[in-house]
């Protein structure tokens, strides 16, 4: 069964960017090992608190990837 674990800094992503992700994540898993396992394709997005991911030895928060993105809307 395929298992796909996605982490991300928590508050980034709405609800709805999240389940659009587990479905393109799917598709894309589907796409090379074919569409019959899709009942048993498994995705997981886990949140990690805002400052306790970090790049190159600086926290990174969710406002820090708005404005890498470009948004300024909060998730």
């Amino acid at each position: 069964m395929p298992l796909v674990q996605i982490k991300g800094v928590g508050g980034f992503l709405t609800l709805q960017q999240k389940q659009e992700m587990i479905r393109k994540v799917t598709d894309a898993v589907l796409s090379v090992e074919g569409e019959g396992l899709r009942a048993i394709t498994w995705v997981t997005i886990e949140d990690v608190q805002p400052g306790a991911w970090g790049v190159g030895g600086a926290p990174v928060t969710d406002d820090d990837l708005r404005k890498m993105a470009g948004s300024k809307s909060a998730a």
